[in-house]
């Protein structure tokens, strides 16, 4: 008899099929079972296709972009100084750096939580350049599964040479426009005119980085995914029951046809009519049909191939579809869940907390920090001396130059006046100096004072070491 609910409960996912491998990409002698996957063009192929030439054209065009006067996002690793829309963290803003950085994480999480793996499928870099110009340059030279390919090529082997030397021209392109995000593009532009013997590092770098796109997306390809990438390794965790992911019905599929049971003296069979074809599109070489696997990058193209042959025998579409484990098995779907309410909570404080940093930064920061040697050193006269090192961080755009005084002791540098360029962090000695006797139980608060220009005043407080007691309290030996 059936439950309360009168739903049957659905049937086992069929048993791996594929003996002849360990992996979707090995085999069981362990060498590498190369995939060249069928293009199943469809409704999802058609979405993925334009969100990835959108996604190319915005790599392609954010070096290029300003914004306040500045490039639009510039990781300058020389001078640590980082540009995100308009706004230039600079190596003192930790803080923020980790915000942010907590900020990307959460949101990922959130992501996968609610839509599955959709930044694989749609958004990852190693998905859009490998599915949308590397493996559509291969198809062109050298045909592909369920593609005409053009015969005189394949024959004199033309085909190969052409499509590696294109791969080579896209991969060059695509490591400067990468490079262009380190070095900035007036940069960029005066390097690729000049001789690389005057620019040696920068070019090794463009040719390192050239070489490793061409191992990744002419050899590694789905490796990436499914050995280097720990992303899919990570989705025991991320995803629950309800997240949305790209599933096979079995309910509605099996038993697939040709491998029907009688049921009521009549043959019953499910619309899966076990073509393979959602095995021969896929990238990663998995069967969609046994379930969430590790591998499964949520690209779509099972569901394009499955929806096309739904539609060949008039079956209604969505056999292998986005779905939940929890829909599959008749349970209520939602969005609301423990995870769905905690990970927007924490990302909305977190924006909160870099408003709030950013906010209250003004044209420059100032740490003070204990110089090197002994906390304090008693001068000829008596007086107490404490090495400090104040560390500056001009956020102008540009030049300032800035002033030292201290209240509460006497203040002695070299350094002072400093002057800053836009954007730079300096480091400065300075010697603070009080009586003896104004120590009280070895401390003394001060203030540092710096002034810059345009009335600009910082006050930093600081406490200053000295001797525990004074000479008439100290304990005789």
């Amino acid at each position: 008899m059936g439950g309360a609910s009168g739903q049957s409960p659905p049937r086992p996912a069929p048993p791996n099929t594929d003996a002849g491998s360990v992996l979707s990409t090995l085999n069981d002698d362990g060498t590498r079972r190369w995939i060249k996957p069928r293009l199943s063009p469809g409704r999802w192929w058609s979405r993925r296709r334009g969100v990835a030439w959108l996604l190319i054209a915005i790599f392609t065009l954010i070096p290029h972009l300003r914004m306040n006067g500045k490039p639009l996002i510039l990781l300058d690793l020389a001078t640590r100084r980082f540009t995100f829309f308009g706004h230039t963290f600079l190596p003192t803003d930790t803080i923020l750096l980790a915000l942010l950085l907590m900020g990307v994480f959460f949101t990922v999480f959130l992501c996968t939580a609610l839509f599955g793996r959709v930044w694989c499928g749609w958004a990852c870099p190693q998905t859009v350049y490998l599915e949308f110009v590397y493996r559509p340059i291969e198809r062109l030279f050298e045909g592909g599964p369920g593609r005409r390919h053009i015969a005189w090529l394949h024959a004199t082997g033309l085909g190969r040479v052409l499509k590696h030397l294109t791969y080579i021209l896209v991969s060059c392109f695509l490591a400067h426009t990468f490079l262009a995000y380190f070095v900035g593009t007036d940069t960029l532009r005066q390097w690729v005119v000049q001789s690389p013997f005057r620019h040696p590092g920068p070019f090794l770098v463009m040719a390192v980085t050239t070489s490793l796109m061409l191992f990744d997306f002419t050899y590694f390809r789905e490796q990436t995914c499914i050995v280097a990438c720990p992303y899919g390794r990570m989705q025991s965790t991320l995803l629950d029951r309800r997240s949305l992911i790209v599933t096979y019905d079995p309910n509605r599929g099996e038993p697939r046809r040709g491998a029907g049971v009688i049921a009521l003296g009549q043959l019953k069979q499910g619309d899966c009519v076990d073509c393979g074809l959602c095995v021969a599109t896929c990238p990663t070489g998995i069967d969609i049909r046994n379930g969430l696997q590790m591998e499964c990058v949520h690209c779509t193209q099972c569901m394009d191939a499955c929806d096309a042959v739904m539609a060949k025998i008039k079956k209604p579409l969505g056999l292998i579809r986005y779905g939940s484990q929890a829909e599959l098995a008749g349970e209520k779907a939602g969005l609301l869940r423990p995870r769905t309410l905690i990970y927007p909570t924490l990302i909305a404080l977190i924006v909160t907390a870099i408003v709030i940093v950013i906010a209250r930064q003004g044209p420059a920061s100032v740490r003070v920090l204990r110089g090197r040697g002994p906390v304090y050193t008693t001068l000829p006269d008596g007086a107490i001396a404490n090495p400090i090192l104040i560390k500056i961080a001009n956020r102008r755009d540009a030049q300032a130059t800035f002033t030292l005084d201290a209240a509460g002791a006497q203040v002695r540098s070299d350094a002072f006046p400093a002057t800053l360029k836009p954007g730079e962090v300096a480091t400065l000695p300075a010697t603070l100096m009080a009586r003896r006797d104004d120590f009280t139980q070895g401390r003394l608060d001060v203030r540092l004072i710096i002034l810059g220009e345009n009335g600009l005043t910082i006050e930093e407080p600081h406490r200053m070491g000295g001797p525990a007691a004074h000479p008439r309290q100290e304990p005789k030996p």
